[in-house]
Formats: structure tokens, sequence, C-alpha cells
């Protein structure tokens, strides 16, 4: 915890909640509501712009597009602002050639903290989809394209740093902003810098919603990947099938001797989701592929079964298969450390004058986000779930997603 830092982690948790508590408010933070207050429609115009640009992960035009937005707002806060594009890509089986580049900003203050806040403007949207969803207010309710998943976390940095300025203050050592644009495909330009840039700081807030009850997150699950591959060899099925190397057989073989390695009870698991053998009925398969999902609470987990996984693949059906396994890490998990209860219960502190409750969950729910990367040489802690808080209303996306991403709503203010 800073402890010279509470009326700037008041600005970064007041701007999500305003009005939440209504009169009741402590009158040394009425200042900050009352600010908070005057950011609302500002900020709503942020949303607005924001959605208005269509930007995919593999949307190279539409990333550029919202960076310049960004970077520019960032300057009128007066920041320091660079683009910086990736040169140290981490390549995993779906990375596009090229990834979307970052926008960092870096805000001089009078203190010594060094605080870094994140997000990210890239979403899992195909062009052409904004015509159906475009930006909407109905009630206390903001609606749009990727409104949730994380245009939501890019205002609220923006309006936070804004009310910051308003207020004053400038008891923090370097304030450090870096908003990335190949999230959603698991930041394959962008984790470096992060963890980078993370390592010194000594409070890394990343800005993904709070979920649909404002909670912070102090841990999120890793994620990985297993890609096997086993390479036979053809043969007419009928006439000569003693001639190929079967390589369906060897492929089931291979699933049968590595489906039992989740660990439940510890948070490990691996899942075969997707497999693909043959050509045609009456050809003995030369090529057989699956695919798993796994998911992991340390990064020390991902290690073993890596070098489980690959000690057990020696063992095949048949001697003259070849079969090889590639592991991703996607993700890497974010672990709580103690540096992130302690902040995290000062923010639930400042929650509690207001009357407002907070969660804090420090085990492990849902799937990975930026943070993880942040967290992994970081000495201060690492908190996610900044962003506002999303509506119990959640639509799911078309088909034509295979991702499962849900399009959600935002609640202005964050109850």
């Amino acid at each position: 915890m800073l402890p010279k830092n509470r009326r700037l982690h008041s600005a970064l948790l007041a701007v999500a909640m305003v009005a939440a508590a209504g009169p009741s408010l402590a009158e040394p933070v009425t200042a900050i509501h009352d600010l908070a207050k005057q950011q609302q429609q500002p900020l709503l115009d942020t949303l607005r712009d924001l959605v208005a640009i269509e930007s995919g992960s593999k949307d190279l035009e539409g990333l550029a597009k919202i960076a310049d937005l960004i970077a520019d707002r960032l300057k009128q806060l007066g920041g320091k602002v660079e683009l910086i594009q990736p040169t140290d890509i981490y390549r995993m089986d779906d990375t596009p050639e090229k990834v979307g580049a970052m926008v960092k900003a870096e805000f001089q203050g009078t203190g010594k903290a060094k605080i870094m806040l994140i997000a990210h403007m890239d979403t899992v949207y195909l062009r052409g989809m904004l015509k159906d969803q475009p930006f909407r207010i109905d009630g206390d309710k903001a609606y749009g394209l990727a409104i949730a998943d994380d245009k939501q976390g890019i205002a609220t940095i923006l309006h936070a740093i804004a009310m910051l300025q308003k207020l004053g203050f400038k008891d923090y050592g370097t304030l450090t902003v870096l908003i990335n644009g190949d999230e959603e495909i698991s930041s394959p330009g962008a984790r470096g810098t992060i963890t980078q840039l993370a390592s010194d700081q000594d409070a890394v807030l990343s800005f993904e919603s709070g979920g649909t009850d404002g909670s912070l997150r102090l841990a999120t699950s890793g994620i990985g990947a297993a890609y096997l591959t086993v390479q036979g060899k053809a043969s007419h099925a009928g006439a000569r099938p003693e001639g190929g190397v079967n390589a369906l057989y060897e492929l089931s073989h291979q699933l049968l001797q590595l489906k039992d390695l989740s660990q439940n009870e510890r948070g490990l698991k691996l899942n075969w989701t997707v497999s693909q053998a043959g050509t045609n009925r009456n050809v003995i398969p030369a090529e057989a592929t699956a695919q798993a999902d796994a998911r992991a609470l340390k990064i020390s987990d991902f290690d073993q079964l890596q070098a489980t996984l690959q000690e057990r693949i020696k063992n095949k059906l048949l001697p003259e298969a070849k079969v090889q396994l590639k592991f991703e890490v996607r993700r890497p998990p974010l672990e709580a450390t103690d540096a992130s209860r302690k902040l995290s219960s000062h923010a639930k502190a400042i929650y509690d004058e207001i009357g407002v409750p907070m969660k804090v969950l420090d085990v492990a729910t849902g799937g990975g986000t930026d943070a993880a990367f942040a967290g992994v040489k970081a000495k201060g802690a690492v908190i996610e779930g900044f962003g506002l808080r999303a509506s119990e209303r959640i639509r799911m996306m078309p088909s034509t997603f295979r991702s499962g991403a849900l399009s959600r709503v935002f609640i202005w203010p964050r109850g």
C-alpha cells in the first residue's frame, strides 16, 4: 500500500462509482465525488468515440486509428506519449504476422511511488458488426460494440487522470499508462513490454471490468494450449493396409494416455478439445492432430505439465509413427501476493467509508488477463478489475464467434 496516495486511489475508484453513495458521503471525499460527477458525461462521450472505431485484434487499420485517438487524448492531458510497435513477438498457433501497436504515456509527479494503469483497445469482433451494436444510452446503462471489453477501461483511465489533474494531485513519482492492441489474441506483442514496465512499479492496476458486482481480482487462471501432431504413412485401406502407418490409431493411443493429467484440487486442468485425421475413407491416414486447453493457478504447474506431456508421448503404439507435441503458455496465472492483498484492503476501506460494498477475490476465477503478464516480475501489487461494473444483462455474441466471448452492457455509475 502507498500511504501518501490515498487521494490517488480514491480518485481512481471514484471515477468508476459516481453517485453510488449519494448524500451519505463523508466530507473528506465530497470534492472527489463532485468532480467525478462532472466527469460522467465526458466519460460517456469518450466511450462513444471509442466504440465508434472498430478495432478487432487483426484489424491493423482500425487499431491504428483508435491508437491515434488514445494517444491524442493522453497528450491533451499532458502525458509524454509514444506509440510502441512490437518487435519481440511471441509466436503462437494463431498469431498474425503483424499485431497492433501499444500506446504508452508517462506523467511525472512530485512524489516517489510508481504506478501503472493498463487496458487494451483490441476486440474480438469482425469489421462491419458495429452497425448492429452502435453506442447508445438507455437509462443508466451504456451499450455498444466492445464497450465492456475493454473500451470502458480506456475511458476510465483517461478520466481518472483528468480528475487527478483537476484535483491538483501529483503526489506520485511516475504514472504510466499502457494500452495494447493484441490482448484478445493473448498479447503476443505486448506481453514482454507489460512484464518489463511492471517489474519496478509500486502498483499495477488493470482496467478490465469489475464484473457484475464490481469485484477486484488478485488472481486469475493461467491459460495454456497443447498441440499434438502424429505423422504416419498413407496406404490403400483395402488393397494394402499393412503398408501404412495409421496416424489415427497412434493419435487415439496418445490421447488415452494423456487424458488423466488434470489435478482439479490444485486448479490444474488439461482437456483435449479438437482433433482431426484422415482425408478419404479408403486411405490409411498419414497425419492426425489434436489440441488441448490447459489451465493452471501456478506458473510452475505449467512447467510440470509440459514435462509430463513430453515424457508420456515417448510411449508409442506404432513404433514407426512420429509424435510431436508443442505447448504454449498463452497467459501465465496471476497469483495473489501480500502486496496485492494490502492494496486491495485499502481500496475496500475507501468503499466502506462511503457505504458501498466491494468484493476482493484472491482465488483465481475465469480466464486470464494482461494483469498476469504484469505479475510475472512485479515487486509491487497487481490488481485486476478496476474497470466499470458490468450489467447482469448479458447477451451472447453471434455464432460466428468460436471464442464464446460475451457482449456486455455497462452501468453508470459503478454501484
